[in-house]
């Protein structure tokens, strides 16, 4: 309320200063036909000034305001990927009884393309993901979380993570996954019950981790290539990851 009506108060002081040049300006020359001219000259400007100002320029801001959004996004992007992303894929894929009908999809090769990473994104939003979780090593997967379990949190509070949709559902369902073990304090003896919601837990991040994580694939080839290089070379989903450059 008091910001509206200090807005108003500037205002009115403003038409005011006009109002009073204006009359300076009479009582100077004395020419009010001179002053109807340039009143209408401005008046009839205002509408370009005003689409200069309010859109083009607006947008030109905007834009690069956005752009600076998404390079913050993508760094915090990255240091999920690099602390606990990649090893939590690697952990889950490890145990994807189907995963070889994708591996392709997944296999990120520097002559990929826009189009190829587009196809290969439509190819495993298709793929129903799977875990095994009598294979799981759920006491390990606890501790690794529970590891990183601040790290999520703070991520997780950073109010640039609204602008991506997409890796904020990852971070509500690792977190998610998080809290379930941390409950539990036996996870040697659950039932098969218990075991059906873990590994409905497991599912729902280890897919929209994939995704995420090949978009965010894509961004690092456009953008960061030699971040790109080492991350093709520690693919979660590779067999047999080499980290070393060979010919």
């Amino acid at each position: 309320m008091k910001h509206r009506q200090w807005l108003v108060m500037f205002g009115a002081g403003l038409l005011f200063l006009s109002l009073l040049l204006f009359t300076i300006h009479y009582l100077i020359f004395q020419d009010i036909h001179h002053i109807l001219i340039y009143t209408i000259h401005d008046i009839a400007f205002l509408p370009i000034e005003v689409l200069l100002v309010t859109i083009v320029i607006h947008s030109m801001l905007e834009s690069q305001n956005l752009q600076q959004k998404l390079e913050k996004l993508n760094i915090v992007i990255g240091a999920f990927y690099s602390s606990v992303g990649v090893q939590l894929l690697r952990t889950f894929s490890r145990y994807d009884p189907n995963l070889g009908k994708v591996r392709a999809d997944l296999l990120v090769s520097s002559s990929w393309k826009a189009a190829d990473f587009k196809q290969h994104q439509k190819n495993i939003t298709q793929y129903l993901f799977m875990v095994d979780i009598h294979q799981v090593d759920l006491y390990e997967l606890k501790e690794l979380l529970l590891t990183h379990e601040d790290f999520l949190l703070r991520i997780l509070e950073n109010p640039v993570m609204l602008e991506h949709e997409l890796f904020t559902d990852v971070l509500r369902a690792v977190s998610h996954l998080t809290e379930e073990l941390k409950n539990r304090n036996d996870i040697t003896t659950l039932p098969e019950s218990d075991l059906a919601h873990l590994q409905g837990d497991i599912k729902r991040a280890y897919s929209q981790m994939t995704r995420s994580w090949l978009e965010y694939m894509q961004y690092q080839q456009t953008n960061y290539p030699y971040l790109f290089s080492l991350a093709v070379r520690t693919n979660p989903f590779a067999e047999h990851p080499d980290v070393c450059v060979r010919e």
